[in-house]
């Protein structure tokens, strides 16, 4: 049961604090500042699992008084192997707290550590290592085997969660909405696999799209490393990448919501309304395919003109069927330019009433600009060339419902092989990036805890964790196009904030830390309360709206984090938050294996 024992490793990071190396030497001690509260290890935020040998590393310390220094103490022998002065952050947090921050880049000998103010506070242990996010960026992928609709997760892969199989599938019935004269209302099709999107059980294209569009650019950007990683799924050991094994189980319930008829897809599998908190297997309620939409046939487009490309080394004769599917679907959007998904429109006009996630989007130009883009890519075909000539280069931060960069990325790293596209406009691109990313990385400079989604509360949304993992995608973008070493610490500081240098004190990763969510709002654990959430997933995170209701322990923007099963407002996963997880801990894991240095 390798999955059972690995999972050990991951969500106990104390039991690996075992042979630490020699320490480097000592510098002398400075006198402790006046603590908030007794619990110290509270008060001193920072990546709960540690860091590469040549990374910049900073804690911060929330306190009350002037403090002056810190020590960092071999977690091993007790000894001191660095010591340094604190340094006062000019700004105060938001919800008024005052700030010190402690940095020990220059300390890079591997072992396990701890950081000490003066002996009167001590952080959680961490560690420095050269592949340190090696099982985080493993787990990021695996948490998409834990997702599987369709198929029973076995022992052997998925260790104490295995489970029975949920959602076959294989009957879902077509809504009023959806209907055809060829698939009528009420008949039956199949649309097995896939990933489930959150945590309920529905699957839904225009989510769907932005996570497989991301696991995949991730695998363009590095095609070496995630060749050579081996994940814990089923299919290992096939011939085909694990990450690409992963997003190929979705891309088989995708190519299923194209009617293969006219080419356009469903915007959604669903149920009426959300299911209670059952496991999967239990859950059985009738399923329906729902509206085809204009963004989601966009978006499918994107995705299987991606796929076409990117399996194309692997499976040749299912390549050219993934691009067949994204050139229909791409003419179905070309005759049906706005076909938008409203909800409660939709329920004026037919039976059943659906009231399970919408995913919405009222702004089509930046799914079409996708869709041409890797068209473009991957047929050389210039009349998509011409849909992206008047582009607006704009830099706007990738989500659900904003995909335009998605396409402009992958232009970036395919420009060498484009004919069709003028190279004024690509340097444009790329200074529109590198534009976006220094100001960003600027900003990082105002937030006490040195981050950039720190600097502005705007931007503690719905999901603001995939906010700032999208940022960390920003910064290794911007490193990759420029060499810019500041880039890729600033990514670092990304990762740093979603593994604990954050207002709340917590490792947003299940299983990954030692103050981790452990009520995540997801059905499949709520299931098995008897056992610690499943790992690896990415907790929605603050978010001051709190739509759900529950309760909060603050109202500042950056605090407003409930870790309650109610609060789907700030504790859901989703897929789309998964993905640049994985991205930023995978690039980063792969470019520390290149021995390219953060320092």
């Amino acid at each position: 049961m390798a999955m059972k024992q690995t999972i050990g490793q991951f969500a106990v990071l104390s039991a690996l604090l075992t042979n630490p190396l020699a320490a480097s030497p000592v510098i002398s001690a400075v006198p402790a500042p006046k603590l908030q509260q007794s619990s110290a290890a509270e008060n001193i935020r920072l990546n709960q699992l540690g860091f590469p040998p040549g990374a910049k590393k900073i804690a911060v310390i929330l306190a009350v008084d002037d403090a002056t220094g810190f020590s960092v103490v071999d977690a091993q022998t007790g000894k001191q192997v660095f010591t340094g002065k604190l340094q006062r952050a000019d700004e105060k947090t938001w919800s008024g707290k005052s700030s010190w921050i402690a940095e020990f880049s220059r300390l890079s000998r591997p072992g396990n550590y701890y950081l000490e103010v003066a002996g009167a506070a001590r952080s959680h242990p961490f560690r420095i290592q050269q592949e340190v996010y090696r099982d985080l960026a493993a787990a990021s992928l695996t948490a998409f085997y834990f997702q599987r609709a369709s198929s029973a997760l076995g022992e052997e892969h998925a260790g104490i969660w295995a489970r029975a199989a949920g959602h076959p599938d294989n009957q879902v019935q077509v809504h009023a909405s959806a209907a055809t004269a060829s698939r009528p209302t009420g008949s039956l099709i199949s649309a097995s696999k896939g990933w489930y999107d959150a945590g309920d059980y529905n699957k839904y294209v225009v989510n769907s799209g932005i996570t497989m569009g991301t696991l995949m650019s991730a695998f363009e950007r590095f095609p070496q490393y995630f060749v050579a990683q081996a994940l814990d799924i089923p299919e290992a050991g096939n011939g085909l990448p694990d990450i690409l094994d992963e997003v190929q189980y979705n891309l088989e319930w995708l190519a299923a919501m194209q009617d293969p008829v006219d080419g356009g897809v469903y915007h959604k599998l669903t149920t009426a309304s959300f299911e209670g908190m059952v496991a999967a297997d239990q859950a059985r309620a009738q399923r329906y395919v729902v509206q085809k939409t204009t963004a989601a046939t966009l978006d499918f487009a994107a995705v299987m003109a991606q796929a076409a490309r990117v399996y194309r080394p692997f499976q040749p004769a299912q390549s050219s069927q993934y691009l067949r599917a994204a050139q229909s679907a791409w003419q179905w959007a070309q005759e049906n330019p706005d076909i938008r998904y409203r909800q409660s429109e939709l329920n004026k006009h037919f039976d059943p009433d659906i009231g399970t996630g919408t995913y919405g989007d009222e702004l089509l130009d930046d799914e079409r600009i996708w869709a041409a883009a890797e068209l473009l890519i991957s047929t050389g075909d210039s009349r998509f060339g011409q849909v992206l000539e008047n582009t607006d280069n704009q830099y706007l931060l990738p989500s659900w419902s904003q995909v335009k960069w998605l396409g402009l990325y992958s232009l970036l790293l395919h420009r060498d092989a484009l004919q069709r596209v003028n190279s004024d406009s690509l340097d444009a691109l790329e200074q529109q990036l590198l534009t976006a990313a220094a100001q960003l990385r600027t900003s990082s400079h105002s937030s006490p805890y040195r981050v950039a989604i720190g600097s502005d509360p705007h931007l503690f949304v719905w999901g603001s964790n995939a906010v700032a993992a999208n940022q960390g995608i920003l910064f290794i973008e911007a490193y990759r196009l420029s060499g810019d070493a500041s880039f890729l610490r600033s990514a670092q500081d990304t990762l740093d904030y979603l593994l604990g240098r954050n207002a709340t004190g917590y490792s947003f990763v299940t299983g990954f830390g030692h103050h981790t969510p452990q009520h995540p709002h997801h059905r499949l654990a709520a299931a098995r309360p008897d056992l610690p959430p499943l790992p690896g997933f990415l907790v929605g995170g603050p978010n001051p709206g709190q739509q759900d209701d529950c309760e909060y322990p603050s109202d500042v923007a950056d605090e407003s984090y409930s870790d309650t099963q109610c609060s789907y407002a700030s504790n859901e996963i989703a897929i789309n938050w998964n993905a640049p997880l994985a991205y930023l801990a995978n690039g980063l894991n792969a470019l520390q294996e290149n021995a390219r240095d953060v320092d």
